[in-house]
């Protein structure tokens, strides 16, 4: 029923071996169930870490929940030097008191499993093993079957224990394709102020791997219809009394349906870039205006969107890089898809957006283009990826050249100095402007060239001018 490795039953058999309860529980039980690959096994036992930590040579303990981390290595790696896993023992506790929302106030080591299986979030997660035996009092294992996230016990008081469980509940479903059982979703409902209590960060990790799910729309959908999505991104939450349909407009959809749609279909699996696509249209609500023919319009919703992105990503405690990403990946994601677009006005798209961040921009335009109703792609789209490859070979900026600031100094017989990035300057114009090809030979040409300008104008130039 349950697999467990070679080297996680050796946890098992060596705490049983000496005296103690071992039992491997919570995530990784329950993906083992379900024949889903699991690692980072964990286990309960009435050992305390003190007793662990003799049993287990390559562990560690450094927090105050009773969890002892166990090193697991590679089988050929003899040294040692490599960490392929950690496996974590928690003693059995009980816990009082969560003044933060996160954390208990106090824990006192339990002496049976029936007590830290009730501790335990939901019923999926209350499951242990003992490499024999299955032990599964909340019925976990019936609710695996029919695909139900259900809270153990009073769900408002798992909720109000640790707030930050509310949205583990929706990773959870969005990583499963489960649904949350009721009174579950109901307490979540109630309590979904709660999140503000938990950090920033914490909220920052769970949103990203609900969004790195595959199911990573429905989970947006839970968030909206639970109330944690006006709480986390509010901004995003308005977004779905936005109507966008109207006279000579594509869209099927409000625009936070729409966005989610956009989500839906977005073909990357970077969490970052699904973000910048389910975040896309967030400046829509704020530029909505509607014409005297009835044509509602949302000019220059890039550029607010884009603001209102700096807002959300500061706010949720994104890195820098990751934030720019999103930014950027909003503010210009307007770009035109014309077949009549010169090569400068596709460098110009090019250097907005990076070339590091092509890829994710087109992948937001497919997106976008599936969650309004349109097909995946059209010629247009075709034509403009192909254009986007070929002006990516032609140089890009002068240090594509094939000449560089030695070959001017030596053809002016001059010294390092402003002359030299003009004359490069000079030299890129021509060749981004397809007058001059990326040959050296050509381009040492017009180096000459460009000297023998200079010495002209320097011949003309009247005396004592």
């Amino acid at each position: 029923m349950v697999n467990l490795p070679k080297k996680a039953q050796i946890i098992i058999d060596t705490l049983n071996q000496n005296g103690f309860q071992a039992y491997a529980v919570g995530g990784s039980v329950r993906d083992s169930i379900m024949e889903k690959e699991t690692y980072g096994w964990d286990y309960t036992t009435d050992a305390v870490p003190e007793e662990i930590l003799k049993l287990f040579p390559d562990s560690f303990y450094d927090n105050l929940f009773g969890t002892v981390c166990v090193k697991i290595y590679d089988d050929r790696d003899t040294e040692k030097k490599d960490v392929i896993d950690i496996y974590e023992i928690t003693t059995f506790r009980s816990e009082k008191g969560y003044t933060d929302r996160r954390h208990p106030d106090t824990i006192v080591w339990g002496k049976n499993l029936e007590e830290d299986l009730s501790r335990r979030d939901f019923t999926i997660n209350a499951i242990a093993w003992d490499g024999k035996e299955l032990f599964d009092p909340y019925e976990g294992k019936k609710d695996i079957e029919n695909k139900i996230i259900r809270a153990v016990g009073i769900a408002e008081d798992r909720f109000s224990e640790d707030a930050l469980r509310m949205m583990r509940a929706i990773r959870i479903a969005s990583q499963l394709g489960f649904t949350i059982e009721e009174h579950t979703f109901a307490a979540i409902q109630k309590k979904a102020p709660l999140i503000h209590e938990i950090s920033k960060e914490r909220v920052h990790d769970e949103l990203l791997k609900i969004l790195a799910s595959d199911f990573a729309s429905d989970g947006i959908l839970i968030l909206k219809n639970t109330g944690l999505l006006r709480e986390i991104i509010p901004e995003l939450d308005v977004a779905f009394d936005v109507d966008q349909k109207s006279p000579k407009r594509h869209h099927m959809y409000d625009v936070g349906v729409h966005s989610v749609m956009a989500l839906k279909y977005c073909p990357s699996k970077d969490p970052i870039v699904r973000f910048a696509t389910l975040l896309h249209d967030v400046g829509k609500p704020k530029t909505v205006a509607k014409t005297d023919e009835g044509v509602i319009t949302f000019y220059n919703h890039e550029v607010m969107g884009a603001g209102i992105a700096k807002q959300i990503v500061e706010r949720l405690k994104f890195s820098k890089k990751d934030a720019g990403r999103i930014i950027t990946l909003i503010r210009w994601h307007q770009f035109s898809v014309d077949e009549r677009q010169t090569d400068s006005a596709i460098r110009r798209i090019i250097r907005r957006v990076g070339k590091e961040n092509l890829q994710d921009m087109l992948a937001l335009r497919i997106g976008d283009r599936l969650g309004g109703g349109a097909q995946e792609t059209s010629w247009r789209l075709e034509l403009f990826k192909k254009r986007l490859d070929e002006v990516q070979q032609q140089p890009f900026s002068v240090q594509d050249l094939k000449v560089n600031g030695h070959d001017v100094m030596e053809i002016f017989g001059c010294k390092p100095g402003k002359i030299i990035g003009t004359t490069l300057d000079a030299v890129f114009k021509d060749v981004e402007e397809g007058v001059l090809l990326n040959d050296r030979d050509q381009q040492l040409n017009k180096l000459k060239e460009l000297r023998l300008s200079q010495e002209t104008l320097e011949t003309e130039k009247p005396k004592g001018v």
